[in-house]
């Protein structure tokens, strides 16, 4: 049996302090892999995980953050792959991880260790996982206005309430740690309503930590992290890393961060009122007691919910008690911080302590007249009270002054009766701190009675650091705010931070996706800017969906509910895996989770392997990601693919822009998105005319690319066969702009002329799949198309009468679909206004 545990209570008021036990147990023994370095007394984060038995994997967690008290409970429907439970512990980051004694065998541990090497792993046995013991548990330490929710949330989720009694226990049984009653904060946390954002997405994207240079806020979170307190910094963080997918939460926020860059005055003035004083852990016990209390006097208690906290304090504080950072200063701070009267004893003490000080002053005035020197009395916190002379002063020194020190200009001594008045002093001020304490410790637990206020305020300041720092970053960055929609549309999108670090080199790029356009293959030169433009797309995204503004001229996004990267070619050295073996690992995992809802990121698959195999291992899993319907940015050099995929409905091809000299001696990167794949079939030999190749070499692989490139231009000629496929994807793409005009802002003559317009390129379009003739259009008509055709980005501009294609309809045929046709177009009552015309709506 576990022996009784004699419990000191902590007499620190802060939430986030713990009291160590004096332990004598026999208690069950422990299992503990040690993965890292780090010592059990500095945990921060601990962490439990339990699961169900059986097909589906219900998995448990709880994590106990001893720094801030606070304790997050969920309860997760994961996958066989565990992706869900692996990004939940990857956010926390804890600093150790519990686990049943039975599940040293299992799948989930294996997979946890393997995804989150550097931590320690404990096992426990199975009888500390208690779910009756978890319900005491939230009984003794919860706040009491919450215990009612927590227990009914906690009814229908066994295994977290499991967790909650296995760490619980852990922390008071091993760490010899444990909490006041009713004083830890305890919040469950569902697996809904966040993005999905897998390890491996989290560091290609580089939303954490710089890939090249961890130390470098060359960041998604360095970038954004203008928060002014270390709880609004944690908050940016953990949003970073799981963003929300609830509208009304991020309307909310925009609607702040909007009212905060708009009005100057409200916003600098939320900005000064988060400097906070900076604390520091590095006083003794007692002494940190009273500056926690310090601290606490002049944290944030103005709204009238919390004026008994204000009332408590002022009760026994000293009014003009405040933070001090120099060390004589702190000390008397310390000293004096209890109001006179409280405490006679106290009152004693401090007289004594100041005599002690009147006696350091008066000994250094009487050595000054009898020496004829002129002598400072100083302070530091390793020496105390030590004397202070000019160098000018004196030849030599009298030999009743000891311990010389020699600084330049100044030399620095004291005396055998100085050094015992220090002694004495520090005899005084300790007597001092350890009565005062007594009086604190009284004040602080009249205050945890008020935690749960303490607490409400602390995230009240976090949200409002956060989306104070979200409108610095507007302001000073010219961002703008997004819509929410069903459409991922942008115009002028910036790479956030690339563009902080080539922010006059940096070329914006538009963007545009729905169903009828969901996967997207890109193409086009080495070193032309892909990579980037995917990239900035996935950090968009993101920064929308935390409610932050983005850089852009305009956005919207649908909600995205799992992202997915796979970006990285580099082999594994460590797991001995080589960069194909890592692409396809990473493309089995996206594969088995990505869903509808999905936004994913693949950038140069199957080239660590053969062309032929690695053309047709991205043909396979490109098929598949279109059947998904997530969005999908396919980055790839085989040009093949996007010959193959073009006639499948959802697919649209683009390139980022290059110009190639005729000679093919010099290439110019536009870094500009454009339709339709890469015609430049020959870049890379203009690159390689670059380097000191030997001539005779880059003319003879010009050569064999020509041929190569005449022979495969033959396999992929155009035939009737293409026709039904193309004609397909141009009705879906018009029902879907029929749609999107129903439901957006468009209206009267504006929406009209958008609507003749359209009717006038469907025609278009129509004819010269039918062979009527090609489309041969001006650049400000391609300019044109292109708007139509990525949705409603800008309202159409006013028709002036003189368009292309009023002038072109006399000679274009009439609008006739085929029985074939008509299926593929008929949309349903429900999605057209009354009378089925867009023109009344």
């Amino acid at each position: 049996m576990k022996s009784h545990l004699s419990r000191r209570t902590s007499s620190v008021g802060a939430p986030d302090s713990f009291v160590p036990l004096s332990r004598q147990s026999s208690g069950p023994s422990r299992t503990r892999l040690t993965t890292t370095a780090t010592s059990v007394a500095s945990q921060d984060i601990i962490c439990a995980v339990s699961e169900s038995r059986g097909i589906s994997s219900t998995v448990g967690l709880t994590f106990i953050n001893l720094s801030t008290a606070e304790a997050v409970l969920c309860q997760i429907c994961d996958s066989q792959t565990y992706v869900k439970t692996v990004t939940k512990i990857g956010v926390f980051e804890p600093t150790e991880i519990l686990f049943m004694n039975t599940a040293k065998d299992s799948k989930l541990f294996y997979i946890i260790q393997g995804n989150i090497p550097e931590t320690t792993v404990t096992f426990l046995d199975r009888r500390d996982w208690s779910e009756k013991t978890g319900y005491e548990y939230v009984d003794r330490l919860a706040f009491p206005e919450d215990i009612k929710s927590i227990k009914i949330t906690l009814g229908g989720n066994y295994f977290a309430a499991c967790c909650f009694a296995a760490v619980l226990k852990y922390v008071e049984l091993e760490l010899n740690k444990t909490f006041t009653s009713h004083s830890l904060r305890i919040r469950f946390e569902a697996s809904q309503g966040s993005m999905l954002i897998d390890l491996s997405t989290i560091i290609s994207l580089e939303l954490i930590q710089n890939l090249q240079n961890a130390r470098s806020k060359d960041s998604l979170l360095g970038l954004m992290n203008e928060t002014l307190t270390p709880m609004g910094g944690r908050l940016l963080k953990a949003n970073i890393l799981q963003p929300s997918t609830e509208v009304s939460k991020l309307s909310a926020r925009y609607d702040a961060v909007e009212d905060l860059s708009t009005k100057g005055e409200m916003f600098v003035s939320v900005r000064q009122g988060l400097i906070l004083v900076p604390t520091k852990r590095t006083f003794k016990y007692v002494e940190q007691s009273v500056n926690n209390v310090i601290m606490l006097k002049t944290y944030i208690c103005a709204p009238a919910g919390h004026q008994t906290v204000e009332e408590l304090i002022e009760s026994t504080l000293n009014e003009y008690v405040s933070y001090q950072t120099r060390p004589l200063d702190l000390r008397n701070q310390r000293i004096y911080c209890v109001r006179a009267g409280v405490n006679s004893l106290l009152d004693v003490a401090r007289q004594t302590y100041k005599e002690a000080n009147m006696d350091a002053a008066d000994l250094i005035t009487k050595l000054s007249e009898s020496h004829r020197i002129a002598l400072d009395l100083k302070f530091d916190k390793a020496r105390q009270y030590y004397i202070s002379i000019s160098a000018n002063e004196v030849d030599t020194l009298p030999e009743v002054f000891i311990n010389v020190y020699r600084k330049k200009s100044r030399i620095e001594c004291q005396t055998l009766d100085l050094v015992k008045l220090n002694q004495k002093i520090i005899d005084a001020h300790n007597e001092v701190i350890n009565m005062s304490d007594q009086t604190v410790h009284e004040l602080i637990q009249d205050i945890r009675s008020e935690i749960a206020h303490l607490f409400k305020i602390s995230e009240a300041i976090a949200m409002l650091d956060m989306l104070s720092a979200f409108a610095q970053l507007a302001t000073s960055h010219d961002y703008i705010r997004a819509e929410l929609t069903d459409v991922l549309a942008i115009k002028s999108g910036r790479h956030p931070i690339r563009e902080k670090i080539h922010s006059k080199k940096f070329i914006p790029n538009d963007a545009y996706a729905t169903q009828q356009s969901r996967f997207q293959i890109i193409t086009g030169c080495n070193m032309s800017g892909k990579s980037t433009y995917i990239r900035s797309l996935a950090l968009l995204a993101i920064m929308a969906q935390i409610g932050s503004f983005i850089p852009a001229e305009y956005a919207s996004f649908p909600i995205v509910h799992q992202l997915f990267a796979r970006v990285s070619t580099a082999d594994d050295l460590e797991a001995n895996v080589s960069t194909f073996a890592t692409e396809m690992r990473e493309m089995a995992f996206i594969l088995h989770n990505i869903e509808s809802r999905s936004m994913v990121l693949v950038d140069e698959l199957g080239r660590g392997t053969s062309t032929a195999d690695g053309l047709a291992i991205a043909i396979a899993i490109a098929e598949a990601l279109i059947e998904s319907h997530a969005l999908v940015w396919f980055v790839t050099h085989f040009h093949d693919l996007a010959v193959i995929m073009a006639e499948r409905s959802g697919v649209v091809s683009l390139h980022l822009a290059a110009e190639v000299s005729s000679d093919a001696s010099k290439m110019t990167m536009l870094y500009k998105i454009a339709e339709g794949p890469e015609t430049n079939r020959f870049y890379g030999l203009a690159l390689a005319k670059l380097v000191d190749l030997p001539p005779g070499v880059v003319e003879y692989a010009q050569t064999v690319s020509e041929k190569m490139n005449q022979i495969a231009q033959g396999r992929h000629s155009k035939s009737r066969a293409l026709a039904v496929p193309q004609k397909r994807n141009l009705i879906l793409s018009l029902k879907e702009q029929l749609l999107q005009a129903r439901h957006g802002k468009m209206e009267g003559e504006t929406l009209r002329k958008w609507l003749k317009h359209l009717q006038d390129e469907f025609a278009l379009r129509m004819a010269t799949i039918d062979g009527y003739g090609s489309i041969s259009c001006s650049s400000e008509d391609e300019e044109e198309q292109k708007g139509s055709s990525t949705g409603l980005v800008e309202n159409t501009k006013p028709d002036t009468g003189n368009n292309k294609s009023d002038r072109e309809d006399s000679r274009r045929p009439p609008l006739i679909l085929s029985s074939e046709e008509r299926s593929i177009v008929e949309i349903s009552s429900d999605d057209m206004p009354e009378n089925g015309s867009l023109l009344k709506a």
